[in-house]
């Protein structure tokens, strides 16, 4: 049976406990050149992954990343985040760590086995067709991952998988393969680096060009993030005054007007419209601003 790369051995640093810390971190930084390149190479699938979660989401759909050890932690770090910058509820992207909500800061890796975890798991969150599994394993094999994937195929959920071998187990069973091979680790089997910073760039990217196709940032900016300190109102305020061109009396009028909704200000502030007409204008066009604000102006 042919060794995956995670495992096999870096012949570059095979005399790493003999280098100066100097040596190391020259090294380590070395090494991680290839992750660019590696995405790159991954480009088209990265992008009709994005398609197909949008899709998926725009249905309705939910997104449930599954993964064991680093790449479970990566899943849930970026779920996790996706409530505050984009206002995504808890329950439309979510993410399953083997061994559960413990095994984010503990060392719980002996539940990357545990099949029937995952499978009850999909099973109480009633995963559906329109729904989209993505599988987080370097591997390519982790079982509680292949798991999910197995369970999704049945129900007919679309199915994405990022791991860090070619040819996986997992590649199997997705709809979209992301392999994302880094190569041999600096530490033999080690994927808490180049491949779990790998697979955290991989997931950013595609949470994040999701929220970006689905209207949450407007130029670049975020619209959809949630006000829950000063500073994030202060920051909306800002924005708001930036993008509409105008005084921060009117910008603070028009967030308190729409109880600090900064879509509906922004919308309000460059269409002249009535909240009434920008709240019906955005659902009709799904919450996307730029195309709810081209649709309205040219009327």
């Amino acid at each position: 049976m042919e060794q995956p790369t995670t495992e096999s051995i870096n012949k570059n640093t095979i005399t790493m406990d003999e280098m100066s810390t100097m040596e190391i971190v020259e090294t380590m930084i070395q090494e991680d050149h290839i992750i660019h390149s590696v995405l790159k190479q991954n480009k088209q699938q990265l992008s009709e992954a994005i398609d197909l979660i949008t899709s998926q989401w725009q249905k309705g759909g939910r997104v449930i990343v599954a993964g064991a050890g680093t790449s479970g932690r990566i899943g849930v770090l970026d779920a996790v985040e996706l409530g505050p910058t984009f206002s995504v509820p808890s329950d439309r992207w979510i993410a399953l760590l083997a061994g559960g909500a413990e095994a984010t800061w503990k060392p719980m890796e002996q539940y990357e086995d545990s099949e029937e975890a995952i499978m009850d798991e999909l099973d109480k969150l009633k995963l559906q067709d329109i729904d989209t599994v993505i599988a987080m394993t370097a591997s390519g094999s982790t079982p509680y991952a292949i798991a999910a994937l197995q369970y999704a195929k049945k129900v007919h959920a679309k199915r994405i998988s990022i791991s860090c071998n070619s040819k996986t187990l997992a590649s199997e069973f997705s709809h979209i393969a992301i392999e994302l091979v880094v190569g041999a680790e600096v530490i033999r089997g080690s994927t808490r680096l180049k491949a779990g910073t790998v697979q955290k760039i991989a997931l950013n990217i595609l949470s994040t060009a999701t929220m970006i196709r689905l209207g949450k940032v407007y130029q670049n900016e975020m619209i959809e993030m949630q006000l829950i300190n000063k500073k994030l109102v202060n920051r909306a305020v800002n924005t708001l005054m930036q993008l509409a061109d105008i005084s921060m009396n009117e910008a603070q009028s028009l967030m308190r007007q729409t109880n600090n909704n900064l879509k509906e200000a922004l919308f309000m502030a460059l269409t002249h419209a009535s909240l009434a007409e920008t709240r019906n204008t955005l659902e009709v066009h799904q919450g996307h601003l730029k195309k709810a604000i081209h649709t309205y102006l040219s009327k």
